[in-house]
């Protein structure tokens, strides 16, 4: 038979050494010693920083009181200055609107209701040595005369050709007066197809 190994023995460590752990608890010391030393020195910049802080709030000033100016022009031209006005005023006193007191005496015609852009005057005929012209409104169409009205600002017809009619019209000018102006209507080459006599 084999003889058995015998187990292994433990060995006690050897003798600590004095000197050593000495030194790392020395060094260790020291560390803990320098984190106090930060850690006071933060402390009071911290205190030094807060001390300098404002402990309330200025409060806002009021706005000073509004106080409005009177407008001065100056040398500015005032538009409604009365001396101004007095250049126009008494001239529309002075005239009377007779052109268009004329007008309003007498009856209106159908063809005023009308501006002239919606009229094409498409022929002329002459009746009893009389010329006339046909307008033609929508399907409609009419025959006009010498002396007739047409459009919405009092349009007399003063002449007719086969080139087209002429008008007299009443209008406001810039100063508010009543005044003549001419206006034409010229004939167009449109058929007649489907026109209905409306007189």
């Amino acid at each position: 038979m084999k003889p058995h190994p015998s187990p292994p023995q433990c060995r006690s460590p050897g003798p600590h050494r004095p000197g050593r752990l000495s030194a790392l608890l020395a060094l260790l010391a020291l560390g803990l010693a320098a984190c106090s030393d930060d850690h006071a020195e933060l402390d009071a910049w911290m205190a030094a920083q807060h001390a300098t802080l404002p402990r309330t709030v200025e409060p806002f000033l009021p706005p000073p009181p509004f106080e409005p100016q009177a407008y001065q022009p100056g040398e500015r031209v005032d538009p409604y200055q009365p001396s101004r006005l007095a250049g126009v005023l008494p001239r529309a006193e002075a005239r009377p609107d007779t052109l268009l007191a004329a007008e309003l005496k007498r009856p209106r015609q159908p063809l005023e209701d009308v501006p002239l852009d919606q009229m094409v005057m498409v022929g002329t005929l002459v009746r009893a040595a009389r010329p006339q012209a046909l307008l033609k409104v929508g399907p409609a169409l009419f025959r006009v005369k010498v002396g007739d009205y047409l459009g919405p600002h009092y349009g007399r017809i003063t002449a007719i050709a086969e080139s087209g009619l002429d008008l007299r019209e009443i209008v406001q000018d810039a100063a508010g007066d009543w005044v003549a102006r001419p206006a034409r209507l010229e004939l167009q080459g449109q058929a007649l197809t489907g026109a209905k006599d409306s007189r």
